[in-house]
C-alpha cells in the first residue's frame, strides 16, 4: 500500500493502567528498548533508547542530542555521579553499535534506498532465588529477526533473510563473548545498583495514562497532555514516539504517570490534518474502569494501552509461561 493522498480515517480511545501498591516484586528486570529508522521522514531518529526497571522508565537517549536524559523520579545524585556517567557512556556505545548493525542488516537484505526500521530489546531478569537470565533480540521492519544465545555464543535466525547476518556476526567471537559478559554479569550488577537507587520509587502505586494514535497519514501529528486545561511541562511527560506501520500510515504514542485519583484532571489534546479542529478527550470511569471510547465525525484518533512500545511485547511474550501477555516474540534459543 503506497502513501495515501488523503488523511487516513482515525477512532478515539483513552485508557489507564494502575500498578498495585505493595512491596517491591521479588523478581526484577532491567531492559532497554532501541529503535530507529534509516530515513528521518518516518518520524524516528536514526537511534533512540528507553531504559526500564520493572517496567518503570528511568532513562531516554537519542542519536541527535547524543545525551542521556533522566526520566521519572530517580535521584541520580547529579550528572557527575559514577552510575549516571557509566549509563551515559553505555548508551553512547549502544548508539554506535545499533547504527553499525542497522547498516549490516540492510546491506544483507540489499536494502539501500527504502526506509526501514530496526528494533532491539536487551536486558536481564533476576528471580526470587537470585538466579538471572539475559535476552538480546532484534526486530527488522517490525518482524522477528535475530536472537543472541549466550550459552552457545551464536545467533538464532527467526527468518531466512536473517541467515546472512547471523553467519557474519558469528565470525566475531569477541563480540559474542562481550555480549554474554554483559547479559550474565554486567546487566545483573547494574540491575542491583538501580534497585538500590530506586528503592521507594519502585514500591509506589502508579497510575499511567497512555495514548496512541493509530493508522494516520500524513505523519505530522501533535499530541499533548493538559492538566486542568493547561499544557504540562515537557519534563513531566514520559517519552513519546512515532513509528511507521509499513502500509504508508503511522502510529504515535505517549504516556503520563499521574497520582492515583487525579486522572480526571488530565486530558489529551490531538492536532492532525485529518481533524477539522484540535480534539481533546479525558478519562472517565467506565463499567470496566479502564476504557472510554468516542467517535468523532467518522474521523478519530485511537488511544490504547501501548505499555512501552512494540518491543515490550517481545519482553512480555517471553514471560507467557508465567501468565504475562504479548503477541510479538522472536524465536527462542534452544
Amino acid at each position: 500500500m503506497g502513501l495515501q493522498a488523503l488523511p487516513a480515517p482515525l477512532l478515539l480511545i483513552f485508557l489507564r493502567t494502575v500498578a498495585a501498591l505493595g512491596p517491591a516484586p521479588r523478581s526484577h528486570s532491567l531492559h532497554y528498548l532501541f529503535m530507529g529508522a534509516s530515513q528521518p521522514d518516518l518520524g524516528l531518529p536514526l537511534f533512540e533508547a528507553l531504559g526500564y526497571v520493572d517496567d518503570q522508565l528511568f532513562v531516554s537517549y537519542d542519536h541527535k542530542s547524543r545525551r542521556a536524559e533522566p526520566r521519572g523520579q530517580w535521584d541520580w545524585g547529579g550528572a557527575a555521579s559514577p552510575l549516571w556517567l557509566q549509563l551515559s557512556q553505555s548508551l553512547k556505545g549502544w548508539d554506535h553499535m545499533f547504527i553499525v548493525d542497522f547498516w549490516t542488516i540492510m546491506d544483507n537484505h540489499n536494502h539501500s534506498k527504502e526506509s526501514h526500521t530496526l528494533q532491539v530489546i536487551l536486558g536481564c531478569e533476576m528471580q526470587e532465588d537470585n538466579s538471572t537470565g539475559g535476552f538480546w533480540k532484534y526486530g527488522y521492519d517490525g518482524q522477528n529477526h535475530l536472537e543472541f544465545c549466550p550459552e552457545t555464543l551464536d545467533w538464532k535466525a527467526a527468518e531466512p533473510r536473517a541467515l546472512a547476518t547471523k553467519l557474519e556476526w558469528e565470525v566475531n567471537k569477541i563480540r559474542a563473548k562481550q555480549n554474554r559478559a554483559y547479559l550474565q554479569k554486567d546487566c545483573p550488577e547494574h540491575l542491583q545498583q538501580l534497585l538500590e537507587l530506586g528503592r521507594g520509587i519502585l514500591d509506589q502505586q502508579v497510575t499511567t495514562l497512555r495514548c496512541q494514535a493509530l493508522n494516520f497519514y500524513p505523519p505530522n501529528i501533535t499530541m499533548r497532555w493538559l492538566k486542568d486545561r493547561q499544557p504540562l511541562d515537557a519534563t513531566d511527560i514520559e517519552h513519546k514516539d512515532m513509528l511507521p506501520n509499513g502500509d504508508g500510515t503511522y502510529q504515535s504514542w505517549m504516556a503520563l504517570a499521574v497520582p492515583p485519583g487525579e486522572e480526571h484532571r488530565y486530558t489529551c489534546l490531538v492536532e492532525h490534518p485529518g481533524l477539522d479542529q484540535p480534539r481533546t478527550i479525558m478519562w472517565e470511569p467506565s463499567p470496566s474502569g479502564t476504557l472510554v471510547i468516542g467517535v468523532i465525525s467518522g474521523i478519530a484518533v485511537c488511544f490504547i494501552i501501548f505499555l512501552i512500545g512494540i518491543l515490550l511485547r517481545i519482553f512480555r511474550k517471553r514471560q507467557a509461561s508465567r501468565g504475562a501477555t504479548g503477541d510479538y516474540v522472536l524465536a527462542e534459543c534452544e
